[in-house]
């Protein structure tokens, strides 16, 4: 059984065909402890005030706790807010009705939001933390590993897989810094706001905002309620997160096809036909989401496109598109975290295809431009020796040596001595030689990994200090509630 009416439609606006169509509850019971809290902060603050007597502020609470027991399911009414207010005076009597003084449901919502997101968010950065942990574990094992590097998919540098999982660490560093900034523009409270002109109440804002968490306020009570430019800045950065996602995918679909990498079973599958397959499903649906993050994205952009100020129901509609945002994009970045830390990279195959596709052209042009030669000459040199050599074949330095003489009339070696021409030919010689800042030699990538890591530690700690301070304030907010017990 369901409890009472919607207090706020009360006769007039409780019946016809459009009731259902106006509800958002079955969205809302995501919202409901936010507005639990939300309603707890703002009854301490009122009997703070003395805008409501002590007395009626306890009755309050103690209906709040007794509805927050009996749970979400017992609720009913057009929203969430609506029906715990009703629930609340079903159980104190009109007393109940004293919560929503100095209030409106429009700074009501866009407060249970903000608290509600901000979570979502800093689950969010969870998960890119352990993804990035994940990622920077591998790299230290794999700073020597050689492997082909792409270009329009083609076989074009020698890499490491060190340096290749550090580029998508770094992607996914920039990432965390786009979900952190966005939860702190999250993080101010519009409560106070009343509809949207503010209230004649006494009311003191800053301390609900304290109560609450919250690091400060939406000044403005009209931009209060109505803007929703938190959600659009928390879903871009969702979408952001998930095109990463869906690139790093991608990269490791391809090389498990390659075989070049091993997906652990616990994250790959079999067909329902063919017994010997092996697809690296879940990642697939990693690479998958980026459809459901950048469709959250753009309904929201699309739902908010025009709206004139203040509230308007059609934000009603613009939230669960950045729910829905969330609920794809956390759970593929903790899977894309698991594949990577149990992946096996296969160490033969990467460096057999390392030279593929006389992938050590650019280094040998490198070295002739060294020696003095303008390098689109030596570009043409290692372009004719490319064209000389059969698809598979191992490059010779004969080959490189008889492009050079067509090109400048003159022999390769009065220009380069051969042992040095035959060691930017080696993968492996050619990598340790790209020891610039941010290059793949595997010196330049163990002073990166511990560049990476020590950036890794501080958003650790940026995560850790904003979940404690949602942790202080959420036992601040019960000590001053169980004041009025």
């Amino acid at each position: 059984m369901t409890e009472g009416s919607d207090v706020v439609r009360g006769e007039r606006f409780s019946g016809g065909p459009a009731r259902g169509f106006l509800s958002s509850m079955d969205a809302d019971e995501r919202i409901f402890e936010a507005d639990l809290a939300v309603d707890r902060a703002h009854v301490v603050m009122l009997a703070e005030r003395g805008i409501v007597e002590e007395s009626s502020a306890g009755s309050v609470l103690d209906g709040l706790a007794a509805v927050e027991e009996a749970g979400y399911d017992r609720l009913s009414g057009e929203d969430v807010h609506a029906a715990i207010e009703s629930a609340v005076i079903d159980r104190v009597g009109p007393d109940g009705g004293r919560m929503h003084t100095a209030r409106s449901r429009n700074d009501e919502v866009a407060t249970c939001l903000r608290y509600r997101f901000r979570e979502d968010l800093l689950d969010t950065i969870d998960a890119t933390l352990a993804l990035r942990a994940a990622l920077l574990e591998s790299a230290r094992e794999h700073v020597d590993t050689l492997m082909p590097g792409y270009t329009h998919r083609q076989p074009a540098q020698p890499t490491t897989v060190g340096h290749f999982l550090a580029s998508y660490e770094e992607a996914f560093a920039r990432d965390t810094e786009r979900l952190v900034a966005a939860y702190d523009r999250t993080n101010r409270s519009p409560l106070g706001a009343a509809a949207f002109a503010g209230t004649p109440f006494d009311v003191d804002r800053e301390r609900t905002a304290e109560l609450l968490g919250f690091d400060g306020l939406v000044e403005n009570s009209m931009d209060a309620v109505s803007t929703r430019d938190f959600l659009v800045e928390g879903a871009s950065a969702l979408a952001s997160l998930s095109v990463s996602l869906s690139g790093l995918a991608t990269d490791l679909v391809e090389f498990a096809s390659d075989g070049y990498l091993d997906v652990d079973d616990d994250y790959a599958s079999t067909s329902s036909i063919m017994p010997q397959k092996k697809n690296p499903d879940s990642l697939e649906l990693v690479r998958a989401a980026a459809g459901d993050a950048t469709a959250g994205l753009n309904g929201l952009l699309t739902t908010l496109k025009g709206l004139p100020r203040a509230y308007n129901r059609d934000l009603q509609t613009a939230t669960p598109h950045a729910w829905a945002a969330v609920d794809a994009v956390v759970p593929a970045t903790e899977v894309a975290a698991g594949a990577v830390a149990t992946a096996t990279w296969e160490e033969e195959a990467l460096a057999d295809a390392a030279s593929g596709g006389f992938s050590t052209a650019t280094g040998v042009a490198d070295l002739l431009a060294m020696a003095g030669l303008p390098f689109r000459t030596a570009h043409e040199i290692l372009a004719r020796a490319a064209h000389e050599i059969e698809d598979g074949a191992a490059v010779e330095y004969a080959t490189v040596a008889a492009a050079a003489e067509e090109v400048l009339d003159d022999s390769l070696d009065s220009y380069v001595e051969r042992e040095s021409v035959e060691r930017a030919l080696d993968p492996e010689a050619s990598v340790a030689s790209r020891d610039s800042f941010g290059g793949p030699a595997p010196a330049s990538v163990e002073a990166a990994l511990d560049r990476r890591e020590a950036t890794f530690e501080d958003d650790e700690g940026a995560l850790a200090d904003r979940r404690a301070r949602l942790d202080s304030a959420a036992d601040a907010l019960d000590t001053e509630v169980a004041r009025y017990g």
